[in-house]
């Protein structure tokens, strides 16, 4: 553990790596652990890997009422220059990734190529979490068995098929019972995500930009992917074909290898 003070918060961090920074900004009701071990390792020795938990996960400060996506995106910025980073490659997932787009929209100048995994930017045209999830979820967390609520959330997020593999279930319950997040921390980063809508100003990134989206995704279905691809110009989309919400949980060789394709690209 560490903790860098960012702000008025204290940030838990950690950087691994060696190579180009990267910024990976985790999605809703994630810790840093959870980008998972396959991936981190792919990545490791092409970047200096930042990782970090959002307020109120894990070690950094707690979360006292609610909180926006642009005040995530202003503890990402500030993670950056307490780290003594003028910029970074900034790969966001999820909820990660709407903090991305903000950061990208308020500040460009600390982004080098941007990365948006299972994304969205509410608006029009958007498409919300399945009925199906939502009802699932609900049920699960008003269980109150901790066991249940992570299985849930396990099977919302990765494709029936992956779902089944008993290893990678043990690996995300171990990661997901080590450093829980607090049921009202999950509801204050919900809100967050319902208010977030950049639709209208995505057209002002003008950054190197990929979009990578899982087809079977029921968290933040696919159309939303190819929403934000459109709005973003000259932004590169990539389908991963029969794959959930956590892609980088299913495919963590081909989500590395996208990722150092992009950024080479832009080198």
């Amino acid at each position: 553990m560490s903790l860098i003070s960012v702000g008025d918060v204290a940030l838990d961090y950690e950087r691994s790596g060696s190579g180009s920074p990267l910024l990976m900004i985790m999605g809703r009701s994630g810790t840093y652990a959870h980008w998972g071990e396959p991936l981190l390792h792919q990545l490791r020795s092409d970047f200096e890997l930042i990782l970090y938990d959002h307020r109120g996960v894990g070690a950094s400060t707690r979360l006292h009422g609610p909180v926006t996506i642009r005040e995530m995106a202003h503890d990402a910025a500030g993670l950056l220059g307490a780290l003594e980073l003028d910029s970074a490659h900034v790969l966001g997932i999820s909820m990660g990734s709407m903090i991305a787009q903000e950061l990208a929209l308020a500040e460009p100048q600390m982004i080098r190529t941007l990365t948006l995994g299972c994304t969205y930017c509410g608006g029009a045209g958007s498409v919300p979490t399945t009925e199906q999830v939502v009802q699932s979820m609900g049920e699960a967390i008003a269980s109150g068995i901790p066991e249940r609520m992570i299985r849930a959330s396990w099977e919302a997020n990765v494709s029936p098929a992956f779902a089944a593999d008993g290893d990678a279930w043990a690996r995300f319950l171990e990661i997901s019972l080590r450093r829980r997040v607090s049921l009202e921390v999950i509801i204050a980063q919900t809100q967050a995500c319902i208010e977030h809508n950049t639709s209208a100003r995505l057209h002002e990134i003008a950054l190197p930009t990929q979009v990578i989206h899982g087809t079977v995704d029921q968290v933040l279905p696919v159309q939303n992917g190819r929403m934000v691809a459109e709005l973003i110009p000259d932004a590169r989309l990539h389908l991963l074909e029969g794959v959930g919400h956590l892609f980088f949980w299913e495919r963590p060789e081909r989500s590395a290898e996208l990722l150092r394709a992009h950024v080479a690209a832009y080198a």
